[in-house]
């Protein structure tokens, strides 16, 4: 199997390249952790309105180390900053307007997505720890979900599959994936590839997915800050 290791994206490469796609003036929810990463790359001349399930919309960038106050935190537990207008609200109106179909976009980890669009991202299974929060009211409510991954799991496993062996979040809920080493959208077909690295072929990127890669249209390549690696 191909090591893609000096050649795959970065986690921020992944979060900026996610970011280039949300509208100006989206409604979004950012998963806890990696997808956090996505607020920090808001392309020039468009600003998201970020939501976070503790209860808090339209909230700024991360303070400067040391100037954190920990009273504003996301629902990470990660400090924020305010911009002017920014909202507050109880946990049951933030979960209301989740939904009640008010998120335009979420974007979400996984440990596995099927080519149906299935997500598995709250528990690897038996023996694992279970962490769904509001992952399973997101998939079902916001207008459109979008995950960011890795391409391959720690040991070089396809995370993208063709049936989730792990316990579900959602049925047929994503329609795109920014990975470590493409962009792939969820069709009726199947996985559509968008965009890839230029530093792996069709037939090794293909030997790392878990189910058929389908070519509709060009194919563009999937390039990144270099800053970012």
């Amino acid at each position: 199997m191909i090591d893609i290791t000096e050649i795959k994206l970065s986690n921020a490469q992944i979060a900026w390249r996610a970011a280039q796609d949300i509208e100006d003036g989206a409604y979004v929810n950012l998963g806890i952790g990696f997808p956090e990463m996505v607020a920090q790359f808001q392309p020039h001349g468009k600003q998201a309105i970020f939501h976070t399930e503790n209860g808090v919309l339209d909230f700024g960038k991360s303070p400067d180390k040391g100037h954190e106050d920990w009273d504003l935190i996301n629902a990470g537990k990660k400090a924020i900053t305010l911009n002017p207008g920014t909202s507050f609200f109880h946990h049951a109106d933030s979960f209301a307007m989740v939904r009640g179909g008010h998120l335009d976009v979420a974007i979400l980890g996984a440990y596995q997505v099927a080519q149906t669009g299935d997500l598995a991202n709250w528990s690897t299974g038996k023996g694992g720890i279970p962490a769904v929060g509001g992952a399973m009211d997101l998939v079902q409510s916001a207008k459109r979900i979008a995950v960011i991954t890795d391409h391959v799991t720690k040991t070089g496993a396809p995370k993208l599959v063709d049936t989730c062996t792990m316990p579900l979040t959602g049925v047929g809920c994503v329609t795109r994936i920014y990975s470590s080493l493409a962009v792939i959208d969820i069709e009726v077909a199947g996985f559509v590839l968008r965009e890839k690295i230029a530093a792996i072929s069709l037939d090794d990127l293909q030997s790392l997915t878990g189910a058929p890669l389908h070519l509709d249209g060009p194919l563009q390549e999937l390039a990144c800050p270099k800053e970012l690696a």
